[in-house]
């Protein structure tokens, strides 16, 4: 089970993933500090996972048949899915 974060849109979550990457890759970032924000930044991605699984299923895309008509279809990613 994933343990939420702090409240927050995507691009929020997603701006805090890239600030505790920026740090961890800081070589001055105590080994503590990193293990924590290293924790945070695989809950963080883990919700963001899921929350991008969630938005391809919702998708979906109008796309015309051979007649011309326009249908509805479920979304599928390069790898069919």
């Amino acid at each position: 089970m994933v343990k939420k974060t702090n409240g927050g849109g995507f691009e929020e979550k997603l701006g805090k993933l890239e600030e505790i990457v920026g740090k961890l890759e800081d070589e001055n970032t105590p080994i503590e500090e990193s293990l924590t924000l290293f924790e945070e930044g695989v809950t963080i991605s883990k919700e963001l996972s899921v929350k991008l699984e969630e938005i391809k299923r919702k998708i979906e895309v109008l796309k015309k048949d051979a007649e011309g008509k326009l249908k509805l279809e479920r979304f599928e990613d390069e790898d069919g899915q």
